[in-house]
């Protein structure tokens, strides 16, 4: 019920049933006008033309004033009531003659029951002088109500309604009665022809009204639903109305507004696409602010930065979100004209401040630009420390060898024993010093670049083996650097029944497991056992180089890999080692898209293991079979 009470209601309201009603109205009001007017005229003059009828002509009434007979005083009877039967009408009802007494002299009738009793008061005015017409409304109980009209005239003695002589007087009068039905019936008739002419006209109006209420209602209607859908943002409809008049023309404009709105929405989506591309592919975070501080935009680079989802910080303050207690408005934050450094997590941020302002110079906005300067801080410490680790080598050598210089010029080359001793302690540490300037170098060109590697597919198995037969050997021969007297034994996981080739440079990983195995050796107890293994670790193939050694604290593994750093810096230093041989090893590994790592547990040794990518068959035997050709 309410579906359809508001359609009704909607039918109501529309533009279409409004002009049809007006027009509709307007026409009712014209017909009902004009008919009513036109009804009005017809009657009067049907009873204009009564009147003329219901006066009886003048030979009759000379034929009833002879029956009169004026100069005896005797009335006629026959005469009269011959003259009378000759006053032929057919709205006539009831002829009465009156004398000049008020006598009722004759009557002719159609219906004696409406014959009145005694002389009326419109007879007696007429007696006294006048005539009459009147339109009475009467009780007839075979008729029923109806009109009656009642004509009144005088008689004179010459025969006429009228005194020919001064001071003449009239002689009787004569009453006709005449029924009105006819001329009403008239007047009803055509009143309802004129209303059924009017129903047909007002069915006719209401349809020629609703196909003009539509014919300007339809473009309206089709304007309203391109315009609703272009409020949706949908663009695609485009009219198809004609014409030269206003609505047209307004349809015209509607097209022209929706390409224009097209062009402009595809040109600001671009624009917001490309600013969002940009804004979240940084690799500085972004927030924006509004005037108060509340954040209104995060990049993704932002959530990393500070560890949180964007619907989270979205609205909060930025203060709050940066975990500056020091700012507690935007005012503060505007007093703040350099850089300012947070802590967030393990993370250092640099946050810098911009503002958006409008061209009276009012603040809308705060941009926020989050530099994430971790790295460049730890960078900034390792070359510092690089600096102060390579200062302290180099010095520590130099030292020695000038103070061992000073001592033989000071005398001690006159004993050949000390001198030989002293010479062979200038020889060790400048061989040192050569070394780890051969390091630094090497570790110069990894970072720039510009180290040479030629790679091609080696077989680890055959490498790892030759490699092992030279250290056994070494092992089994005095060697005053390795203390080989120690008894250290070297045991081999390495399969026969499975190749392993690897795309690798192979002096350069020759390198990296000499590094791990004088490692292993010089860190190794006497009678220590090495276990060397090569085996398949899901799509790479895995290298571990384990000792019986003191083994390394877990704080120092993850540093045990940058440049200087050593576990036991005085038992290194009393080796030889650089503090270098590590981070060369984990440089070559990670140049041929490696891994190496070092597992390790205080005095049960330590596992140093590494990981490459290995050739897969197929591509094997394509490279073998390139080979053969």
């Amino acid at each position: 019920m309410s579906g359809i009470m508001k359609v009704i209601v909607k039918l109501l309201q529309s533009i279409r049933f409004r002009i049809t009603f007006v027009f509709v109205l307007f026409l009712i009001v014209i017909l009902e006008s004009f008919g009513v007017f036109f009804v009005h005229q017809i009657e009067q003059h049907d009873l204009i033309a009564s009147e003329a009828e219901l006066t009886m002509p003048t030979y009759v009434t000379k034929k009833i004033v002879e029956g009169l007979d004026t100069e005896t005083g005797k009335v006629n009877q026959a005469k009269v009531d011959t003259s009378v039967r000759d006053f032929d009408s057919n709205l006539v009802e009831n002829v009465l003659v009156y004398d000049k007494s008020g006598n009722l002299v004759s009557s002719q009738s159609t219906k004696k029951s409406l014959l009145p009793k005694k002389i009326d008061s419109n007879s007696e005015s007429a007696l006294a002088g006048g005539n009459s017409y009147l339109k009475i409304r009467t009780q007839d109980r075979d008729q029923g109500n109806g009109q009656q009209a009642v004509v009144t005239r005088q008689l004179y003695a010459n025969g006429t309604n009228t005194p020919s002589k001064a001071g003449e007087k009239p002689v009787g009068i004569v009453v006709v009665y005449a029924s009105l039905e006819k001329v009403y019936a008239n007047a009803r008739q055509i009143l309802f022809l004129f209303l059924l002419a009017g129903l047909l006209t007002l069915v006719a109006s209401v349809y020629l009204a609703f196909i003009l209420s539509r014919t300007l209602t339809r473009p309206i209607e089709i304007i309203n639903k391109q315009t609703a859908r272009i409020a949706a943002g949908d663009y695609s409809m485009v009219n198809t109305i004609s014409g030269s008049d206003e609505i047209s023309q307004l349809a015209h404009s509607v097209n022209t507004l929706s390409n224009r709105i097209a062009e402009s929405t595809e040109i600001i989506s671009n624009e917001r696409n490309r600013l969002h591309s940009i804004l979240h592919h940084m690799a500085d975070g972004v927030l924006l602010t509004n005037a108060n501080g509340q954040l209104t935009i995060i990049n993704r680079a932002a959530t990393k930065l500070l560890g949180v989802s964007e619907q989270a910080a979205l609205g909060q303050q930025v203060f709050d979100l940066l975990d500056l207690p020091e700012y507690q408005s935007v005012r503060d934050l505007i007093k703040q004209q350099r850089a300012m450094t947070v802590d967030v997590g393990q993370r250092i941020i640099e946050v810098r401040v911009s503002l958006i302002k409008n061209p009276s110079g009012l603040i809308n906005a705060m941009v926020l630009i989050l530099h994430d300067i971790t790295e460049q801080k730890k960078i900034d410490q390792d070359r510092r420390d690089f600096v102060s680790n390579v200062s302290h080598e180099l010095r520590t050598p130099l030292t020695t060898v000038a103070s061992y210089v000073e001592s033989l010029q000071e005398g001690a080359k006159e004993d050949p024993k000390i001198l030989g001793e002293f010479l062979t302690v200038i020889q060790n540490e400048t061989d040192r010093m050569s070394r780890m300037v051969s390091d630094l170098l090497e570790l110069s060109r990894m970072d720039q670049g510009t180290m040479e590697v030629k790679t091609e597919l080696v077989q680890l198995n055959t490498m790892l083996n030759f490699i092992l037969d030279r250290f056994d050997m070494i092992l089994l021969s005095p060697s005053k650097d390795l203390n080989s007297d120690r008894k250290i034994k070297i045991v081999r996981h390495i399969p026969t029944d499975q190749e392993f080739w690897v795309d690798i440079d192979h002096d350069k990983m020759t390198q990296v497991i000499d590094n791990l195995m004088n490692n292993a050796i010089k860190y190794s107890p006497d009678g220590g056992t090495i276990t060397v293994s090569l085996e398949k670790s899901r799509d790479k193939v895995l290298i571990s180089i384990q000792d019986q050694g003191l083994g390394i604290p877990a704080v120092d593994q993850k540093k045990v890999f940058n440049r200087f750093f050593r576990v036991d810096k005085s038992r290194s230093r009393a080796q030889g080692g650089t503090g270098l041989g590590l981070a060369i090893s984990k440089e070559v590994v990670e140049k041929f898209g490696g891994h190496i790592w070092v597992e390790s547990k205080e005095n049960e040794g330590s596992t140093f293991k590494m990981t490459l990518n290995y050739v897969q068959d197929d591509l094997l035997s394509t490279e073998k079979q390139w080979d053969e050709d």
